[in-house]
């Protein structure tokens, strides 16, 4: 019997970071060094406390079943209470808020709950891959939206033809930005809310790395506009955090009927979060955030240190405000491709071609601050060593 797949995976690209796995694991086959700097998994553990927590968790029988589909109540609250005290929004935690298997199971997810065939959902451009990918397998056509440096890698909705936003559905948008690393403030936030109100679209919010933040900057969330919550969905994660990406634990906020919606699909694809992990969850959200503090001095040294090096070896690259990434621009000559080849098989380093996010991210590759200060310092200097 020839086994054949359906279309929505036949015609679906390679996902990036698996494609990435395989070059590095082919490198160090090959007996070389490698310093990996591509995919955003941090280095840093998870703190004692929330570890601890988990522990003690796992040993109660009570947790050894089936959790509930939207979440413990305790963690929902914890949530609700998280959002009020840094972001001065108030939830509903039984109506407002659903616990998730990671963020990227709720945005792989919620286009299934919204997204009919034929519909538009726009999408950044370089942007997450999931975004387009659960795009397509709702049936949806991802229409992209670019993210130029000119314009901060922030989307011109003026650019968006009127005839394409009748067909919108959905909209995905990401700041803290991955992969550019771009931030958006109040403005932009205001103007994404008043597109999707004026068009009826479903907004949704990727805010992954709103707590990875530097030199005092506090990226907002986007429920912090008037009226968002009338259209509007976000998602967060403890991974970037709390160090916590193997947990499998996050949550999206927002509109009662679009955290419903997005509940109603997860009934029926997965049983929830395993109980002991959502009460670290609860540790992690209200418990001693030293931790915090203390992630975001060791990715702003790491950054200072990355940016201080390439530029001083001549390449173009922003001081970002947040994120643990890095967009830097290609040399003259190299396409995203070729450069992160170039690095990998004469230098031993691994990065991610910008093109990987989305034609707009041809002529950069992303950076991950995800190794120590050791390697980095080494990485910038193997890439002075190898030229271009």
């Amino acid at each position: 019997m020839k086994i054949v797949k359906a279309d929505r995976i036949k015609n679906l690209p390679p996902y990036l970071f698996a494609a990435i796995d395989k070059m590095k694991e082919e490198a160090v086959r090959k007996g070389m060094d490698i310093i990996n700097l591509s995919i955003g998994d941090p280095d840093l553990p998870t703190p004692r406390h929330i570890i601890e927590r988990l522990q003690q968790a796992a040993s109660d029988a009570r947790n050894h079943r089936y959790p509930t589909y939207e979440g413990m109540i305790e963690f929902r609250r914890e949530v609700a209470t998280w959002y009020q005290k840094r972001f001065g929004v108030k939830v509903d935690p039984e109506k407002e808020v659903v616990t998730l298997i990671g963020s990227k199971e709720g945005i792989a997810h919620i286009p299934l709950a919204f997204v009919n065939p034929g519909d538009l959902v726009l999408c950044p451009d370089p942007g997450y891959p999931v975004y387009r990918v659960a795009t397509q397998f709702a049936g949806g056509e991802p229409y992209f939206m670019p993210l130029l440096k000119e314009n901060r890698f922030i989307p011109d909705f003026s650019k968006i033809p009127d005839a394409a936003l009748k067909k919108v559905r959905f909209m995905f948008i990401n700041y803290p930005n991955n992969p550019t690393a771009a931030c958006a403030d109040m403005t932009f936030m205001q103007e994404a809310v008043k597109l999707a109100r004026n068009h009826e679209i479903i907004l949704c919010h990727d805010a992954a790395y709103t707590e990875v933040c530097f030199d005092g900057y506090k990226p907002m969330s986007l429920l912090e506009v008037d009226g968002a919550k009338d259209l509007a969905i976000e998602f967060h994660s403890l991974s970037k955090t709390y160090n916590m990406t193997g947990w499998r634990i996050g949550f999206a906020v927002g509109n009662a009927e679009i955290v419903g919606g997005l509940g109603q699909v997860k009934t029926n694809v997965d049983s929830g979060v395993f109980q002991a992990v959502q009460e670290a969850g609860i540790e992690a959200l209200n418990g001693d955030q030293s931790s915090v503090v203390e992630m975001r001095k060791i990715y702003q040294e790491r950054r200072d240190i990355v940016v201080d090096g390439l530029r001083k070896i001549g390449f173009e690259v922003e001081r970002p405000k947040a994120t643990f990434y890095l967009w830097v621009k290609v040399p003259q000559g190299f396409t995203s491709s070729n450069f992160t080849l170039h690095l990998l098989t004469k230098a031993g380093i691994v990065t991610t071609p910008g093109n990987g996010f989305g034609s707009h991210g041809e002529g950069y590759i992303r950076i991950a601050l995800t190794v120590g200060k050791e390697r980095l310092s080494e990485a910038v200097e193997r890439m002075s060593r190898i030229g271009w």
